[in-house]
């Protein structure tokens, strides 16, 4: 009868055993690339409306002074001593926000030149209106400039949301613009007033130049808010934000109305300038509320990119446990199946070895066919009584 021969164990390659590591290794790389790219973007974006932020605070310390710029403008060109009080404590608390953020924001060597022009205005004599004109004209002119740079290097012109740039643009831009405009409107109407009848049309020419200068920003300070208030997604902003607008509107209608000339080429300047006082009052109680609704959507900005980046560091985390989890298996897998195959099975006969061998049966082992009283007895008398007769 013939004996089959026992199965030979299969062992495992050294690339089958690493492929699944091999695998998971290849699932990990992807996630951590993943996880990583969103950390950094999101990072980022948080830098950036972190940065915003800093901006709007320059810019609600910047407020007050245009506010009493324009104003001590007005009192200059009227001839009257301007109260150097609201002017100096406005430019103290700017210059407090400077020193504190001004560095991040690169506007302390801009701030310095306009601080410098600031103080000298408050010892100029009121007895030269025309200079006076000329004098606030170029501080206001540096004023815009920083609000331009306060723009630039905190990253609001850059804003990615729609709701958030229009609001940006009309507090940091159109209105201060706006504001300015509206004051050098009136105080050069007060001017043109007193000049000789000889310098009326450079007069005239002026205040058509600086009736667009001041409307034109007015107008794109409410196209702006009611974009922003359309592409929001805050219930709160329109209900906040349309009732100063509206009083706005409303003050640079009757500016624009009554700076156009008459047929003869003149303008009420007294009622201009009540029009004009009527738009910095409602650019007063405006801009204060762009600034306040900007900062609400950037700090719900940064709360959400916080929830984004524990999100993604939570899903990262949960994938990384489980692929590890997934490789300790397979290792532990793997070395009870090699503990198996050094271990010899009890049930399997053994076999001789390749090459080696046969060796004949022990000289007592029993024999098939052989009586059984001779398997006791020794060979050599077995085999006696034939060599004696042979």
């Amino acid at each position: 009868m013939t004996v089959p021969a026992p199965r030979a164990r299969r062992r495992t390659s050294m690339l089958g055993r690493s492929l699944p590591l091999l695998l998971i290794v290849a699932l990990l790389a992807p996630v951590g690339t993943l996880f990583a790219s969103t950390w950094r973007h999101t990072s980022d974006d948080r830098s950036l409306a972190d940065r915003e932020r800093l901006g709007v605070e320059y810019l609600r310390a910047l407020a007050p002074v245009t506010e009493t710029l324009v104003e001590a403008q007005t009192t200059a060109v009227a001839g009257r001593p301007v109260p150097g009080e609201p002017l100096t404590r406005a430019v103290e608390q700017a210059a407090a926000v400077d020193a504190r953020i001004g560095g991040e924001l690169r506007t302390q060597e801009r701030w310095a030149g306009l601080r410098a022009k600031l103080e000298a205005l408050r010892d100029r004599s009121p007895a030269d209106p025309e200079a006076a004109y000329t004098a606030y004209g170029e501080v206001t002119d540096l004023l815009l400039a920083l609000h331009r740079k306060v723009r630039e290097s905190s990253g609001l012109g850059r804003d990615p949301g729609a709701d958030s740039f229009f609001l940006q643009d009309s507090a940091g831009q159109e209105l201060p613009e706006a504001v300015v405009g509206a004051g050098r409107l009136a105080d050069l109407g007060v001017l043109a007033a007193r000049r000789p009848a000889a310098e009326r049309p450079r007069s005239l020419m002026e205040m058509t130049g600086l009736r667009v200068a001041a409307l034109a920003p007015a107008t794109e300070v409410v196209d702006n808010l009611r974009s922003a208030v359309d592409n929001s997604e805050s219930t709160d902003l329109g209900a906040n934000v349309l009732t100063p607008l509206d009083a706005y509107q409303r003050s640079v209608e009757a500016m624009a109305l009554y700076s156009t000339p008459s047929a003869s080429g003149a303008v009420d300047q007294g009622q201009l300038a009540a029009t004009a006082l009527n738009s910095r009052n409602a650019a007063r109680q405006l801009q204060p509320v762009i600034l306040g609704e900007l900062d609400t959507l950037l700090t719900e900005r940064i709360d959400g990119l916080a929830r984004d980046r524990w999100l993604a560091a939570g899903a990262a985390g949960v994938a990384a446990l489980v692929l590890i989890w997934l490789a300790v298996l397979l290792i532990a897998a793997d070395r009870r199946t090699r503990r198996r195959a050094a271990t010899p099975d009890a049930t399997t006969p053994a076999t001789p070895p390749p090459g080696d061998p046969w060796q004949p049966p022990a000289a007592t082992d029993l024999r098939p066919l052989q009586p059984v009283g001779a398997a006791h007895e020794p060979v050599a008398e077995q085999w006696g009584p034939f060599d004696a007769a042979r």
